[in-house]
Order: structure tokens, then C-alpha cells, then sequence
């Protein structure tokens, strides 16, 4: 089975490695600082659970399906890759408020399960089952935790 975070095995651990952050965590590779990490996290926890939803782009209903499989596969997302301008922020954020946000947003997730996700498509690659929101939301926090070091 896949990871994911509608395993409690799974959402413990990511909540755990979302704790042992601190304001001081530093990246291991990309851009972000750690509060835009998470403000980052959060805006896309927040599309899986329909609080925002951003318009499907021309080029993911072209391309985005063929790609859907390796997304929500057990493949790591590539190191530096692109984040679409919806997903990114440049501006000051509160550490401690994102992560506390983050809590919030990932207890949502877990406790409502199934029917808290969305039935919209994501952005790019399409319609997502509740499942595979579960996997990619695993996989994007993951993804990140990695790259802060934690």
C-alpha cells in the first residue's frame, strides 16, 4: 500500500516531522524559506479540500492525464522542480502560524476523510480520487520535510 494521508500510520509521522521544524530550518535544495514552504503545503492541502480552487490550465488538459500516473505513483517528486505561481509565495509569512495552520489543515484531511476532498480537478493533471488527493498530499509534504531535513 501507498503511502498516504488517510493512513494514521502515515499522518502521525508526517505530523511528527511537521513538529521538528523550526523557524531556523534551512533548505536542503529550491528556493523556498521554511515559512513559504509551508504557506506553500498549506494552499495546496487547501485545494485537496475544496477551501481553494484554481481554474484547470490549457496545457494540463492537454498533457496533464498522461503524467497522472507517475504523480500519484510511489515515485519521489523531482528535487527543484517548477511550483505554478498559485502554489508559491515571496511574500513575509509567520512561521508559527503557518505551521499551526498546517495542523489544522492536515487534522481536516485526515478526520474528514473521504468526504472531505474535493471532486474538483487538480490544476493540472485532472480529476484525482479522494485516494490518490491522499497519496499526492503524502508524497508533497514528504517531499518537502525532505527537503527542510526533517
Amino acid at each position: 500500500m501507498r503511502h498516504n494521508l488517510h493512513n494514521n500510520f502515515d499522518f502521525q509521522e508526517i505530523l511528527s516531522r511537521i513538529e521538528k521544524l523550526s523557524s531556523d530550518s534551512k533548505p536542503l535544495w529550491g528556493k523556498m524559506n521554511v515559512e513559504q514552504m509551508v504557506a506553500h503545503l498549506n494552499a495546496f492541502l487547501e485545494t485537496a479540500l475544496d477551501i481553494n480552487n484554481h481554474k484547470r490550465m490549457f496545457i494540463g488538459k492537454v498533457i496533464g492525464t498522461f503524467f497522472k500516473a507517475r504523480y500519484v505513483s510511489e515515485k519521489q517528486f523531482s528535487k527543484n522542480s517548477k511550483t505554478h505561481k498559485t502554489y508559491k509565495f515571496s511574500d513575509v509569512r509567520d512561521f508559527q502560524k503557518e505551521k499551526i495552520r498546517s495542523i489544522d489543515l492536515l487534522n481536516q484531511f485526515y478526520k474528514g476523510g473521504i468526504s472531505k476532498c474535493t471532486t474538483k480537478p487538480h490544476p493540472f493533471f485532472g480529476h484525482l480520487t479522494a485516494e490518490e488527493w491522499a497519496i499526492v498530499q503524502w508524497k508533497h509534504y514528504d517531499h518537502h520535510l525532505r527537503q527542510f531535513g526533517v
